[in-house]
């Protein structure tokens, strides 16, 4: 009977446990705040899981308070569904899983801000505009790091995907070269991305407009057309809405006016944005809400050719709600 009450206590918690995690999840639903964590396109699994938790909470408590006088319960699998050890151990191992849902029904939601920034550095469009790992040589490649290979992976990734059969065949064949040392240019990445024809089209289809609303349902895909077209659309008029970041040697009429970009989910968000020159950008701090127009140019900044705006009227802005933005395919 010890042995019944010590499973049937351990199966309640248990339930309650799973129960709080579905509770906190249906919460965030609810109020939104999930948004600030997932990224749209992942929801359909976070309410499957979410019901799944509800499930298995009710199956958990509904064991524990089931009639039964056995020492062990339902599964007759054999095995102890107990938890042996001094108390102290269960109550050590159970507040790992009650604390954070104690925390996640008390602290407030957080976004990510530019200090997120400064350890992942800022993307303009496809290139990376923080200080490359590599330095470029005479040539203008950028050298990897001792152990390093920026390109190798992904264009060995691609060979593989490509002729599965035909790259495994090489593999050996190749094996007295590994040792001869490769460089990559931006330029061959991008000639690499399959994705290069979506923006060749894109910007086709906005070379004829005069005035580019850098919005959120289109600012990844804006972000990288520009980066790769940016000759079509220099003396466009453009406007854009981010948050305020900055990079040391900036200028007092530099900026960056970026967003967090997620995939996923917030574990893999990545700062893009767009630099803009104005007299007025002293006036604003690190993660301030600002909305900048301006004419868009073309400048260099660590050695990499990119778009500048030109910014004719620079204001303060509201934050959104969602202050993300996501990959339209």
């Amino acid at each position: 009977m010890e042995e019944r009450k010590d499973y049937s206590f351990h199966a309640y918690l248990r339930g309650i446990i799973l129960l709080g995690f579905a509770l906190l999840k249906l919460g965030m639903i609810i109020s939104g705040s999930i948004q600030l964590y997932i990224a749209p396109t992942m929801m359909p699994f976070i309410y499957g899981s979410t019901a799944i938790l509800f499930l298995l909470g009710v199956i958990q408590i509904l064991r524990s308070t089931a009639g039964d006088d056995t020492d062990e319960a339902a599964c007759d699998c054999g095995a102890d569904h107990g938890m042996s050890g001094p108390r102290y151990v269960q109550i050590g191992i159970y507040s790992i899983f009650l604390l954070p849902i104690a925390l996640g029904f008390v602290l407030p939601d957080q976004t990510l801000n530019s200090s997120v920034a400064e350890n992942r550095g800022v993307q303009f469009g496809a290139a990376e505009a923080s200080e490359p790992q590599g330095e470029p040589d005479d040539t203008g490649v950028i050298q990897a790091e001792e152990g390093e290979n920026f390109g190798e992976d992904t264009s060995r990734a691609e060979e593989y995907m490509e002729d599965p059969d035909g790259y495994m065949e090489n593999v050996g064949e190749g094996s007295a070269d590994a040792g001869a040392e490769e460089h990559y240019t931006v330029e061959e990445y991008y000639e690499d991305e399959q994705f290069d024809s979506y923006y060749a089209e894109m910007a086709e289809e906005y070379e004829d407009v005069d005035f580019l609303d850098i919005d959120e349902d289109i600012f990844l895909d804006m972000m990288t057309m520009l980066d790769q077209n940016i000759g079509p659309f220099e003396g466009k008029e453009a406007e854009i809405k981010g948050f305020v970041y900055r990079e040391e040697g900036f200028t007092e009429d530099q900026l960056v006016v970026a967003r967090f970009s997620m995939t996923c989910c917030i574990a893999d968000a990545s700062v893009q944005g767009l630099l803009i020159e104005s007299e007025e950008a002293e006036q604003f701090e690190v993660d301030d809400w600002v909305q900048a127009t301006g004419v868009i140019e073309e400048t260099e900044y660590n050695g990499h050719d990119m778009p500048v705006l030109k910014v004719t009227n620079l204001e303060p802005a509201e934050e959104p709600d969602v202050p993300y933005v996501y990959p339209s395919f």
